[in-house]
Parts: C-alpha cells; structure tokens; sequence
C-alpha cells in the first residue's frame, strides 16, 4: 500500500537529484519494497531546510527512513539496534541503544540478498 501523493514526490525527488545517489535510493527503495510489498510511503519531518520532508517507510510502525547528503545516502532504520545483522550491513549509527544505519556511498555495491 502506498501514499501515491508520497511515492510520487518521492518519484520526483529521486529524479531530481539526476546523479548516483537518486539512483543508489531508488535501488534502496525498490529493495524495501520487495522486502514489504505492503510498506507505506511517506514524507514526514516538511522544513524550510527540507521542503518536501524525508521518505519513510512503515509498517505499522516506522521501519527505516531515506536521507540523501552530499557524499552518502543514509538508511536508518528505526529500531535496528534489536535486528540480528549477520552480513554486517549496518555501518552507521552503532553506538545507540535504538537506531542503526545502512551508508551507501558512490561506488559501493549493495547486496539486496542480504
């Protein structure tokens, strides 16, 4: 199930960027969808900074959100420090009690079977 306003916007937001990243998310995306083919999209935490919010995926609770910076595109995901990571993919935001992250740079290669 999906918000299409969200998943539109964020169609357009992984155009826009027209570089790796957009490209490295989408694969991301694609790859939490087929994971939960009933995840919800949608754009949470609208600022100035960030007028169209952050992609966020759900599931009746927050499963992870997608943040693009300017040399990594970010996957957090919500309660990760309480999943099993036997293939390591975590490599971010080790050291909390609740959250952990998925950094994805230009040129490394995502195992989706992971």
């Amino acid at each position: 199930m999906h918000d299409e306003t969200a998943s539109l916007t964020i169609d357009r937001l992984l155009a826009d960027l027209g570089d790796w990243r957009g490209e490295a998310l989408s694969r991301l995306r694609a790859l939490i969808r087929q994971a939960d083919p009933d995840v919800v999209e949608e754009l949470k935490w609208k600022k100035p900074t960030n007028p169209a919010g952050v992609p966020t995926w759900s599931d009746g609770g927050m499963i992870c959100t997608g943040e693009v910076y300017k040399d990594h595109v970010k996957v957090t995901f919500a309660h990760g420090a309480s999943l099993e990571d036997p293939h390591g993919l975590f490599n971010a935001s080790l050291g909390g009690n609740l959250r952990r992250a998925i950094d994805v740079r230009e040129h490394d290669d995502v195992d989706g079977s992971a």
